[in-house]
């Protein structure tokens, strides 16, 4: 799952991860229809921003905190220690991303596991 409100940032983020091999559910500009949309099904793994269309993130994190879903900081407006009190489990990537990092980071997050690409 991608949960980022800046289009240009949301559609290179998601097409990167995709083309590591991994399946999207998103991007989500908002907490509203991102908690719709894990209702419906729970995602593997968040990559989450902070500061989001809508407010905070942290209630959507929460939520997948709370139900297990390893998440991911990509933000440049939190501090990790702050995210790292709030969410110990939770992993950074900071903007601007670099492939190296976020590979590494999504690799650590999913346990070096990945959803098949939807056809």
């Amino acid at each position: 799952m991608v949960v980022e409100d800046e289009f240009i940032i949301a559609l290179d983020l998601t097409e990167t991860v995709q083309d590591l091999g991994y399946a999207i559910d998103g991007p989500y500009a908002d907490r509203e229809n991102a908690l719709k949309a894990i209702g419906r099904h729970l995602p593997d793994c968040a990559i989450l921003d902070v500061n989001i269309r809508d407010g905070e993130v942290y209630p959507l994190a929460d939520v997948l905190e709370k139900a297990g879903v390893p998440i991911i900081f990509h933000t440049s407006q939190a501090e990790p220690r702050e995210v790292k009190q709030r969410y110990p489990r939770a992993l950074a990537c900071p903007k601007p991303y670099r492939l190296n990092m976020l590979t590494e980071v999504l690799k650590r997050a999913t346990g070096g596991t990945m959803r098949p690409k939807a056809a």
